[in-house]
């Protein structure tokens, strides 16, 4: 999908994605390209969706899962 600014700057976000996105985005520059990141209505409920199960988990279970995904990784990475 590409677009095109008008004579103001302004861009056309077709109807498909302003209803699966929503009407609001951050945008994120970088040194070849933007990023267009769409504004959750309700931020706070879209980080604990986000969050899922860790939203209910200790600092400690985060932890040891992290680790042991750690772990794991380095065990598979070690019999390449």
């Amino acid at each position: 999908m590409s677009a095109e600014t008008d004579k103001q700057g302004r861009l056309y976000i077709p109807k498909g994605v302003r209803e699966k996105y929503g009407e609001r985005y951050h945008i994120v520059t970088y040194e070849d390209r933007i990023e267009l990141i769409p504004v959750a209505d309700d931020p706070l409920a879209a980080v604990r969706a986000a969050a899922g199960e860790l939203r209910d988990a200790s600092v400690e279970e985060i932890r040891e899962d992290i680790e042991d995904e750690a772990e794991a990784e380095a065990r598979s990475e070690g019999g390449r």
